[in-house]
C-alpha cells in the first residue's frame, strides 16, 4: 500500500486508538472503546483498572452476537451475521452514576455489562435499540425504538414511556445534534424515578428527496431538512414519571425555540439553555421538576451571536450555576466562565470546554495566546478570584476526562504519532492506555506562524527533501466557523505531506471566523462571510510569500471541502489573479439551501437579509462573464449528500456553464458528504492531475 492510499484513508491511523473515554465516580476505572487496529477494526468495550494499572476486555462484539442468535429464525440469523461482519462494533455506551455498570447497543440489541465482574448479558427489548442509557442508580435502562421512548429493568420488564405516530421521543433533532452538539434527547433524574424527555415534531419541516441515479430501481430517500428561512422542528420538553405521571416544561418556546443544552445532576434540578432563532439572546433556565415551571438564572446576549461553551450550564457543588460567556470590555477579549455571574477564569484564557471537576476544582480545555495548541487547566472554585494552573506542558493538543481523583489526559503533537492517553491518580502517573493504531509513514514538520497585523494563524509545509527552489503553491483550506486547520497535531498534516511531496508548498490559513484566537476574531465574519474570509486568505498568502521566498505566487491552486469547497470556489471566481485553479468538494453554493441554525447565525434570515445572501452566494459570481484568464474549477459532490445537497453543485455548474466559465464536475454516485476509502484515493489522484495540468497552463 503506497502513501497516497494511506493518506486518503486517514481513519486507518485512528483504528486502535482509545476513544469515548469515561472515568468512574470513585476514579478506580477508566472505561473506553478501542479496536485492535486497522487489520481488526471492530470496536470493543474495555476497562483500565487504575489500582492494578492494567486493562480488561469487557465486551467482544462477535461473541455477543453469536451467542444471542441461537434461537432466532434463519433469516434474522443471517442478517445478524452480516451485521457482525460489516459493523464497526460497539459505537457508544452509557454508564450509571458510579461507573460500575454500562449499557450499549449492538446490531439493534441491548446489552448490559458489569464493569467490576466483567459479566455481559443480553437484555431482550420490544424492538431495535437506539441510545440506551442507565438511570443513575443502575436500576432501569431507557432506550428509544421506532421513535418511542421505553424503559426496561435488567429482568426484562419493558414499558413504553412515551410514543406517538409521526413524532419522536427521546432523540435529538437534526439542528440540536448538528449545530448545537446536543446529541441526547432524554435525561434521567438523579434518583432514577423520572425522565426529562424531548418531543420532536418535524411535520412542518421541508422534505428533501435524495436519489442515487446509479440505483434507479430504488425509491428516493426522504429527509426532513430545515433550510435557512424555513420552519424548524418543534421541540418541547416533558417530565415523565415511571408510574405514568406527566408534566410539561414551560418556557417561551415561540421566542426561544432552540434547546441548546440540558443538564440534571445531584447538585440541583434540571438546567436548560435556550436561544432565540437569531441566536443573539438566550436564557439559562432552572426547571422545577415537580411543576415544570422555569426560572431565569442567567441571560446570554451578544449583538452577533451567542457561542455556548461545551460543559455548561451546570450546578457546582456549592449550588452556584456555571455558565459560559465572553468578556469584551476594558481591553479584554476572552471566552470565559462565570459562576452566578462572577468571573472565575483568567481574562486571557480562551475556554473551549469544561472537562469536569477534580478535587473541588474545575478542569478545563483551553488556549492561552497560541490557537494552534490546547492545554488542560485547573481552576479553583473559590468565591472570588480568577486563577488557573496549566497542567500540560508539551506543545500540542490536549484533552481530559475526570472522575474522582483520577484524570485521563490525551495528548497529540507534531512530535509524536497518534494520541497518548496517560492516567493520573492525583498528581501521580499510573500508566497509559494502549494504542494499537498504525504509525504513519511520515513525520510532517510544518512551519507554524502568525502573519499580517491580524496575526492570522498559518502553516507552510514543504516536500520532505526540498533543498530550495521555487514551488507551486497549494492552499489547503477549510476556513469556516467551528473548525481549525492550523493545529500542532501531526495527523492534520499527513495528507498535506503527500501533496507537498508531489511538488507543492502546501499552505493552510485560519482566517477570521475560525475559533481559538478570541471571540472578536471569530465574530468578525458576522453578515460578511465572503469579504472578510477571502481578504484574510489573500493577505496571509502574500505575507507568507514575503517570508518564504520559495512560494511561487504565479502558480497557486486552492482546494477545500464543504465550507472549504465554498471558499475554494469563491477564491477562483472572485480572485483569479491570485488563485489559478481550484477544487471544490461538496461546496455550499447558495446559503439559502443550507440549514437554519448554522446559516442564520452568521447571515441572518434570508427574508430579512436577501442582499447578504446574494453577496455571499457563489451563483451570482459564477453567472458573471469571465475575464480574460478565468481560473478553472473542479467540482466534486456526492449525489446522496444529506448535509450539503447535490443541488448546490448542480446549480453552480449550470451558472458557470451559462457564463462560459471553465470547469469540470465529478458527480459521485452512492456517496454522501465525504468520500472515503478507495474512492478518496482515486479523487486525490484526479485532483492532483487536474491541478498540475491547470497550473501548467497558467504558467
Amino acid at each position: 500500500m503506497d502513501y497516497p492510499e494511506l493518506a486518503a484513508r486517514t481513519k486507518r491511523f485512528t483504528h486502535g486508538t482509545p476513544r469515548a473515554i469515561n472515568v468512574s465516580r470513585d476514579g478506580d476505572r477508566v472505561i473506553f472503546l478501542r479496536s485492535n487496529g486497522p487489520e481488526d477494526p471492530v470496536t470493543r468495550l474495555w476497562v483500565y483498572d487504575v489500582r492494578e494499572a492494567s486493562e480488561r476486555l469487557i465486551a467482544e462484539p462477535a461473541g455477543l452476537l453469536d451467542g444471542g442468535a441461537a434461537d432466532l429464525p434463519e433469516a434474522e440469523r443471517a442478517l445478524r451475521e452480516r451485521l457482525r461482519l460489516s459493523a464497526s462494533g460497539i459505537a457508544s455506551y452509557a454508564l450509571d452514576r458510579a461507573g460500575e455498570l454500562a449499557v450499549f447497543p449492538l446490531a439493534g440489541q441491548l446489552f448490559r455489562a458489569d464493569l467490576r465482574s466483567g459479566e455481559v448479558v443480553h437484555v431482550p427489548t420490544s424492538g431495535p435499540v437506539v441510545d440506551p442509557r442507565l438511570d443513575p442508580t443502575g436500576q432501569r435502562i431507557g432506550y428509544v425504538s421506532g421513535g418511542k421512548l421505553y424503559t426496561i429493568s435488567p429482568e426484562g420488564d419493558d414499558s413504553l414511556l412515551a410514543g406517538e405516530e409521526h413524532v419522536t421521543w427521546g432523540l435529538a433533532e437534526f439542528i440540536g445534534a448538528e449545530e448545537f452538539r446536543r446529541y441526547r434527547g432524554y435525561w434521567w433524574s438523579p434518583d432514577g424515578r423520572c425522565v426529562l424527555a424531548a418531543r420532536v415534531d418535524e411535520s412542518r419541516v421541508p422534505r428533501w428527496h435524495l436519489h442515487d441515479p446509479s440505483k434507479p430501481e430504488e425509491a428516493p430517500t426522504t429527509v426532513a431538512y430545515p433550510h435557512a428561512g424555513a420552519t424548524n422542528a418543534a421541540v418541547t420538553l416533558h417530565l415523565l414519571d415511571l408510574d405514568g405521571g406527566w408534566v410539561d416544561v414551560h418556557w417561551d418556546r415561540e421566542t426561544y425555540p432552540y434547546l441548546v443544552a440540558v443538564s440534571w445532576s445531584q447538585a440541583g434540578g434540571p438546567l436548560i439553555a435556550v436561544l432565540r432563532r437569531s441566536q443573539q439572546h438566550g436564557l439559562v433556565l432552572a426547571v422545577d421538576p415537580r411543576t415544570g415551571e422555569t426560572q431565569v438564572h442567567a441571560e446570554l446576549a451578544d449583538p452577533r451571536w451567542v457561542e455556548p461553551v461545551p460543559g455548561t450550564p451546570g450546578y457546582l457543588a456549592d449550588g452556584r450555576v456555571l455558565v459560559g460567556g465572553e468578556l469584551a470590555h476594558e481591553g479584554y477579549d476572552a471566552r470565559c466562565l462565570f459562576a452566578d455571574g462572577s468571573l472565575i477564569t483568567p481574562p486571557g484564557l480562551y475556554v473551549r470546554r469544561v472537562a469536569g471537576r477534580s478535587r473541588g476544582d474545575l478542569l478545563l480545555e483551553a488556549s492561552d495566546g497560541e490557537p494552534s495548541e490546547q492545554h488542560i487547566y485547573r481552576v479553583p472554585l473559590t468565591p472570588s478570584g480568577t486563577d488557573a494552573k496549566r497542567l500540560t506542558s508539551g506543545a500540542g493538543w490536549h484533552t481530559a476526562e475526570v472522575g474522582g481523583d483520577t484524570t485521563v489526559i490525551g495528548s497529540m503533537s507534531l512530535e509524536q504519532a497518534g494520541v497518548r492517553y496517560e492516567v493520573f491518580r492525583g498528581d501521580t502517573l499510573v500508566g497509559t492506555l494502549d494504542n494499537h493504531a498504525m504509525t504513519p509513514p511520515y513525520s510532517p514538520r510544518p512551519a507554524l506562524e502568525r502573519v499580517t497585523d491580524r496575526r492570522l494563524p498559518t502553516g507552510v509545509l514543504y516536500p520532505r527533501h526540498h533543498a530550495g527552489g521555487r514551488l507551486p503553491v497549494l492552499v489547503d483550506i477549510y476556513g469556516g466557523p467551528g473548525h481549525q486547520e492550523v493545529v500542532a497535531v501531526r495527523s492534520r498534516w499527513l495528507e498535506r505531506q503527500w501533496w507537498a511531496d508531489a511538488g507543492f508548498a502546501v499552505v493552510s490559513i485560519d482566517n477570521r471566523g475560525t475559533p481559538g484566537v478570541s471571540p472578536s476574531y471569530e465574530k468578525a465574519i458576522h453578515r460578511r462571510f465572503a469579504d472578510v474570509i477571502l481578504a484574510d486568505q489573500v493577505d496571509a498568502l502574500h505575507a507568507l510569500a514575503e517570508k518564504h521566498t520559495d512560494l511561487d505566487l504565479g502558480r497557486v491552486a486552492i482546494r477545500g471541502w464543504s465550507f472549504g469547497g465554498w471558499l475554494s470556489a469563491l477564491a477562483v471566481l472572485r480572485r483569479p489573479d491570485v488563485y489559478h485553479c481550484g477544487v471544490a468538494g461538496a461546496p455550499v453554493t447558495d446559503w439559502a439551501l443550507y440549514d437554519t441554525a448554522y446559516t442564520e447565525r452568521y447571515l441572518g434570515l434570508p427574508q430579512d437579509n436577501p442582499e447578504v445572501y446574494a453577496h455571499n452566494s457563489l451563483l451570482e459570481a459564477a453567472a458573471e462573464p469571465p475575464g480574460e484568464r478565468p481560473s478553472p474549477l473542479l467540482l466534486v459532490h456526492g449525489l446522496v449528500d444529506d448535509n450539503v445537497v447535490a443541488a448546490h453543485t448542480l446549480r453552480l455548474s449550470a451558472a458557470m456553464l451559462g457564463a462560459g466559465r471553465p470547469h469540470s464536475m465529478i458527480p459521485l454516485t452512492g456517496a454522501t458528504h465525504m468520500a472515503a476509502g478507495g474512492l478518496a484515493e482515486k479523487l486525490l489522484r484526479i485532483e492532483l492531475d487536474f491541478i498540475r495540468r491547470s497550473l501548467g497552463a497558467a504558467s
